[in-house]
């Protein structure tokens, strides 16, 4: 609702050219602030409950990460020295698992450069919590029950399926197994207007797919996706090739109505395995022209030290919020957005 204001609440565009300084007022009404910091008190009642302990970790981190999707912004911090905005707690909160600090969670300020839209703001609210002992179907459970603490008994217990079977039903595809003209023929069919994929580029049409065509026809309740492509495992373990099926990685994303809200991982303890996957990165990077970042070695060590065997996930709280208030646009349930910042 970014638009005009009600009563004197939220915006307080008037249309037409605005004098500097005239878009002062929050595009949020008092009673989605409200809403939301209820929510967060439910939150944080939740995990009390559970014997879960809130922490923080630093907004500006040494390193970050590599991910090609991610843009990392970089801060000045004078004398030469350059700090990252993190744009997930992930890489601290991992740093506590492995020195003893038990099961974790952390209502997250976080930063991604290029993020804007109607469900995406530049800075937004991460809610990340971490299980030791626990593996990523354990947890999809426990994301349901917060979800149900928070917007209700209604919301009902998620239909679980496998990336495959997703992709099967609403794209008519096997994404593990169909051949590169197979998924172009699916993408076709969808008529979806599709960039020009490199020759080998499965996990870009892959992702083509589940954005335009996979997900939108999620729901209209809860879903959880499991067992995706070992390509997009991410920082999540993988399963090896077993009895016919391809080697999976043990990670899941949560949806309702259709509307991505988390993304879990069974944690990859490996060090070795994981400065592997960073340096991967770092190439692809490399070779897209994308500007390097830092590698976290801190964290690496943090892994080589002993990472308990964990399940993690990250839940969008500004989405949560929407989905509390049935608000249509992120600006609805933010104070200030990037463009009022």
């Amino acid at each position: 609702m970014s638009g005009g204001g009600r009563d004197g609440e939220g915006s307080g565009d008037s249309g037409g050219a605005s004098a500097p300084g005239a878009d002062w007022r929050p595009t949020a009404l008092r009673a989605a602030l409200v809403r939301r910091a209820e929510i967060a008190a439910a939150v944080r009642a939740f995990f009390a409950a559970r014997g879960v302990l809130e922490v923080e970790t630093p907004l500006i981190g040494a390193a970050t990460t590599p991910e090609l999707h991610l843009e990392s912004l970089a801060v000045d911090l004078g004398g030469g020295a350059v700090g990252w905005l993190q744009t997930s707690p992930e890489f601290h909160m991992k740093r506590l698992l492995a020195a003893g600090s038990g099961p974790i969670f952390q209502l997250a300020r976080v930063v991604r450069g290029g993020e804007a839209g109607r469900r995406h703001n530049r800075e937004f609210t991460l809610l990340e919590w971490y299980r030791p002992g626990w593996d990523h179907h354990r947890l999809i459970g426990e994301v349901e029950a917060l979800l149900e603490a928070v917007l209700g008994e209604g919301i009902g217990s998620a239909e679980r399926l496998t990336y495959g079977e997703a992709f099967r039903r609403h794209a008519g595809v096997d994404p593990h197994r169909a051949p590169l003209a197979e998924l172009d023929a699916a993408i076709a069919r969808a008529g979806v207007a599709a960039p020009a994929f490199g020759p080998d580029d499965r996990d870009g049409r892959l992702h083509l797919l589940m954005a335009l065509v996979v997900e939108p026809r999620l729901g209209p309740g809860v879903v959880a996706l499991h067992d995706f492509p070992a390509s997009q495992a991410s920082l999540a373990r993988v399963r090896p090739a077993a009895g016919g099926a391809p080697p999976l990685a043990e990670r899941f994303e949560v949806y309702v109505g259709g509307v991505e809200l988390a993304n879990g991982f069974h944690e990859l303890t490996d060090p070795a395995e994981q400065r592997r996957r960073f340096e991967s990165d770092l190439a692809c990077r490399r070779a897209t022209g994308l500007p390097p970042v830092p590698l976290d070695h801190r964290l690496l060590a943090a892994l080589g030290s002993g990472l308990p065997a964990s399940a993690g996930v990250a839940l969008g709280f500004d989405r949560l919020v929407m989905l509390a208030t049935g608000a249509g646009s992120i600006d609805e349930v933010l104070a200030f957005p990037a463009e009022r910042a």
